[in-house]
């Protein structure tokens, strides 16, 4: 039996290439891409040839620079087993010098804004990307979406839908407070705009297609999050669904040993053949 918070610590499979999005150094991506002649990839690229459909990932970890991209590259690279290119990105986070409000987000929109230039050196299919995330890595999914019109298909695992409702919940000793506030000591008076500005439940997202994946059991990100958000965006007409998994907590949904793995590989996959 196996935990699946291990996967924070364990060692993933190396990446193809890291490639640099902008100057600073968390500024960078790991980059997977299926192999030539394997079964997903074929099933994966159809009738279009050798293009590659393309998830971009944004790892988790309360917005904060305790935690980078290494632990994702074991979801990454399951879903490039599967046939998809895989974009694994690293961003400035609260600690970082700039990390927190805005720059986190500026970052994510950077890392997306580079996809259509290396297009076609990797053979990406940009009409199949999906943007996403875990945990606040699933907030900055959704974000991004709320401010990039391209954006197309998000899923969130286990997402903090709600940067408001965080703070006032005081998830993990205001993790949201401090991203808010760009990881700075200021007073709170400076969080209005990132309120407006980053937070999922307050932006409009009219065209994208937002899948919430999140475990019944868990005890990091309630279930309540991804219930709330979906009720709400519903009523506001725009495109959600919540898929609720039994027995799974936090981590299952990005550890590729676990039952939940199949629900989000699939999920996936059902984006990117619409």
């Amino acid at each position: 039996m196996f935990d699946s918070e291990d996967i924070l610590s364990m060692t993933p499979p190396a990446a193809d290439a890291r490639l640099h999005y902008g100057g600073e150094p968390q500024q960078f991506a790991d980059l997977r891409v299926p192999k030539p002649g394997g079964f997903w990839h074929k099933f994966a690229a159809g009738s279009r040839g050798q293009r590659h459909p393309v998830v971009m990932n944004i790892h988790g970890g309360f917005w904060r620079n305790q935690y980078d991209l290494l632990h994702a590259g074991h979801l990454c690279a399951a879903l490039t087993a599967a046939g998809f290119a895989t974009w694994n990105i690293e961003y400035r986070r609260v600690g970082d010098a700039g990390g927190g409000y805005p720059g986190s987000l500026n970052d994510v929109r950077a890392a997306f804004a580079m996809l259509p230039h290396i297009a076609d050196q990797y053979h990406f299919d940009m009409e199949r990307v999906v943007v996403m995330g875990h945990s606040a890595g699933g907030h900055l999914a959704l974000c991004l979406a709320g401010h990039e019109p391209a954006v197309k298909r998000v899923v969130s695992l286990a997402g903090v839908t709600d940067l408001l409702r965080c703070h006032e919940l005081g998830l993990s000793h205001d993790a949201a407070g401090d991203f808010a506030r760009g990881g700075t000591q200021q007073s709170a008076a400076g969080d209005a705009e990132a309120y407006r500005e980053a937070d999922p439940m307050r932006l409009k997202i009219p065209q994208a297609q937002q899948v919430l994946i999140h475990g019944v059991n868990d005890d990091v990100v309630p279930l309540d999050f991804a219930r709330r958000y979906a009720e709400a965006k519903l009523k506001q007409g725009e495109q959600v669904r919540l898929i609720e998994v039994p027995s799974a907590g936090h981590f299952e949904l990005i550890d590729p040993r676990s039952a939940a793995w199949a629900v989000v590989v699939g999920t996936v996959r059902n984006a990117t053949t619409l």
